[in-house]
């Protein structure tokens, strides 16, 4: 919940091929609740394909519910399926949501594992007189490591009703209720090889990256208040550490929710409509020892609180279920192998308060080896140098366009020396963001507040892993553009203002084996919605993988109701 939100409301082969395959993007769905004629919360996302073998299920948890401030974390204890252990083929996290009828804001919620993310997302804001429900899932194998061993989790929703504060006491009352497992996918003889070569073991370590708080507690998740400000976790890593790379969650909050629509800091004085400066560029800087290590982008979730309206029965993409982008540190193994301490920590560029932030470090050991060597051999990332371009006129009644870009190339290289030789790996990548507000304002009285936002924000990367064994190389694509046209005052509309908004985040990916293509992939998640009346909303979510796989779902909606489900949508599991 954001507090400008409420203001909208009161204006009215080989071992080296899973180098490449890690960057993939992860697998995850939320909720298949398709049933046309209805309002319940649904997506066009898939659910996690899974093995034929029976799974071994571990509840988490069930039935916590999240009324009172009092409760926003709770706990639960975990242990690995006694009947299956490992390896894995694959294990699944599980997570069902239900929000009684009435009225609430949409709120965080996220699960931890030793302080390691599973689950990141929001929660839709409620029906009026139905209890809403919803499924998260998400594939995990790559956490495998962590669930070896009995762990303390945490589960966080902070939620008020009657502890609200005032005028809020009186009508909020909707309580959220969570229950969550993990499925384990017994591992098969030959698992682990496909006939392309490819090793699919995942991480022998996966590391926190943690805040400490006043208390000598954590912040579960980190508070990220200012550009300043840091999830910063000094490690004294083991010595054998061949690959490395950091899972990255920054959620947009409060002042920077809507940050895809922010003014330059000259601007504050027609800043009126969403209130926030620091120009509309933001992204996540990832520093090893305080030196540049990696970026990543900061995705433009959109919450069912902007307008709620809008996201009735189809949220935004990904708002149920962030998708954490991966950062290859790789060309740093060596350093981080040379037995002494390191600090990753990662901060907001742009921050205008706050960003909430997670991270979770994945390493891949040298198995044969106690010590790795090596070097970092270039680094020619730099700190991002934003462009803002202004072309605005009048004074009473503004008009015009304001325009930022940042465009970077840059390439990280290092080697590792390892017990099957030496391995290079390069990482060279562009970053480009573009940003346009278009806007007709009233700046007196504040009348009239119409403004067209468009951003998108694209990663493009080329990752090149040579051995003795040959040369893999990794071109990996993301991007996640949004437009919000704005316009205010609308008197038909029941919060004085409309909004129309279109997302389409696309990753793609592809692995070549000396020259050859051994595998590819491409995701492609476009959702558009509007409350000009009647409201109307759709998602298409597409996804294609060389192995075989493929899925292609659209559904729609008229006047907040469900209307049409593609035949694509289909599944086994369903």
């Amino acid at each position: 919940m954001n507090p400008r939100s409420r203001w909208f409301r009161q204006l009215p082969f080989i071992a080296l091929l899973a180098a490449s395959l890690i960057s993939t993007a992860t697998v995850l769905a939320q909720s298949t609740n398709r049933q046309i004629g209805t309002q319940f919360t649904v997506t066009a996302d898939p659910l996690v394909p899974r093995p034929h073998e029976q799974p071994c299920i571990v509840p988490l948890f069930a039935n916590y519910t999240f009324a009172y401030f009092s409760e926003w974390q709770q706990t639960f204890a975990f242990a690995p399926p006694a009947n299956c252990p490992g390896p894995w083929e694959k294990v699944v996290f599980e997570a069902d949501f239900s929000e009684n009828g009435g009225i609430q804001y949409d709120r965080t919620a996220d699960i931890y594992l030793a302080n390691v993310n599973l689950y990141f997302g929001t929660t839709p804001e409620p029906l009026a007189k139905l209890t809403n429900t919803w499924h998260v899932e998400r594939d995990i194998t790559d956490y495998s490591a962590l669930l070896a061993t009995p762990q303390e989790g945490d589960i966080e929703l902070g939620n008020c009703t009657t502890d609200c504060s005032p005028p809020y006491n009186t009508y909020l009352n909707g309580v959220f209720t969570v229950s969550a497992d993990l499925e384990f996918y017994p591992a098969q003889p030959g698992h682990r090889d496909d006939r392309d070569g490819r090793d699919k073991r995942p991480p022998d370590v996966v590391l926190p990256l943690v805040q400490i708080n006043g208390s000598g507690g954590v912040n579960l998740p980190a508070t990220l208040s200012s550009p300043t400000d840091q999830l910063s976790t000094t490690f004294t890593l083991p010595t054998n550490t061949e690959r490395a790379y950091l899972d990255v969650v920054a959620q947009n909050q409060s002042n920077d929710e809507q940050w895809y629509a922010c003014f330059p800091n000259d601007l504050a004085s027609i800043n009126e409509l969403y209130g926030c400066g620091n120009t509309d560029f933001r992204e996540t800087e990832i520093t090893i020892d305080g030196k540049p290590a990696g970026i990543a982008p900061i995705s433009p979730w959109v919450f069912t609180g902007f307008l709620p309206d809008q996201w009735v029965p189809i949220p935004a993409a990904q708002t149920l279920d962030f998708v954490p982008y991966r950062v290859n540190l790789t060309p740093f193994a060596a350093l981080l192998s040379n037995g002494q301490p390191h600090t990753i920590a990662l901060s907001v560029f742009n921050d205008d308060s706050y960003f909430s932030a997670t991270a979770s470090l994945l390493l891949f050991l040298d198995r044969a080896a106690t010590q790795i060597t090596g070097a970092v051999t270039k680094n020619t990332l730099t700190s991002p140098n934003p462009v803002v371009t202004e072309n605005l006129q009048g004074t009473s009644t503004v008009t015009g366009t304001i325009n930022v870009a940042s465009k970077r190339n840059f390439t990280i290289a290092g080697y590792v020396n390892t017990s099957h030789g030496k391995v290079t790996t390069s990482v060279s990548q562009r970053q480009d963001f573009s940003g346009t507000q278009t806007i007709d304002f009233d700046t007196v009285n504040f009348t009239v507040l119409d403004q067209n936002t468009s951003v998108e924000t694209s990663l493009s990367s080329a990752t090149t892993v040579s051995s003795k064994e040959g040369m893999v190389v990794t071109r990996d694509q993301f991007s996640f553009p949004i437009t919000v046209d704005l316009t205010y005052p609308v008197s038909s509309s029941p919060f004085g203002l409309t909004v129309a908004t279109t997302q389409k985040y696309q990753t793609s990916n592809q692995v070549s084996f000396d020259g050859y293509v051994v595998h590819s992939t491409a995701l492609s998640n476009a959702v558009n919605a509007t409350d000009v009346s009647p409201p109307s909303s759709s998602q298409e979510y597409t996804f294609f993988d060389s192995d075989g796989a493929f899925y292609n779902c659209h559904i729609a909606t008229a006047k907040n109701t469900l209307t049409s489900v593609s035949r694509g949508c289909r599944q086994d599991r369903e």
